[in-house]
């Protein structure tokens, strides 16, 4: 595995990624924040939880391109292209699996089954992640497809 080229590419992909979905915060594409609720899994403060998901996310998204390097390493290349389909996989992935399990690990939100209380206020995202946004599955998949398009056209197979 070439370190040097998933580290460096890794960081770039995730902030990337990570700056798409706040942008789509920020205009209104979607009401998912995933270092808030990141954050929020480790403490109640509403700022806190924001900058420490952040860095969770951070980490999150290098320890997904290492995934990804491993991937492109047993194909023996890598390309935009094939980045573009680990990333569209990737989120499809995050979208139901994810999406469906997150009510369960997290201790501040609340489930599909069973409403908010005093310390589970978070909405959970449902399927697809619909409540936060009718438009949010295309925001995730096209934010996971850019993290996967960088990391195929930059990362250099050893």
């Amino acid at each position: 595995m070439n370190w040097p080229s998933i580290t460096l590419w890794g960081f770039i992909a995730t902030l990337t990624l990570t700056t798409l979905m706040a942008a789509s915060l920020g205009i209104g594409l979607t009401r998912m924040n995933i270092p808030y609720m990141l954050g929020t899994m480790f403490t109640p403060n509403r700022d806190k939880a924001k900058l420490a998901g952040f860095f969770i996310h951070l980490v999150n998204g290098w320890l997904f391109a290492l995934l990804y390097a491993a991937m492109f390493q047993s194909m023996h290349a890598a390309s935009v292209w094939r980045g573009a389909l680990l990333g569209a996989a990737h989120a499809l992935v995050i979208l139901t699996i994810g999406a469906y399990l997150l009510p369960g690990l997290h201790p501040r939100m609340a489930s599909e089954h069973a409403g908010p209380t005093a310390r589970r206020q978070l909405e959970p995202p449902g399927f697809l992640a619909h409540h936060y946004g009718f438009q949010t599955p295309l925001v995730a998949l096209v934010a996971h497809v850019a993290f996967g398009m960088i990391l195929g056209g930059f990362y250099q197979p050893v």
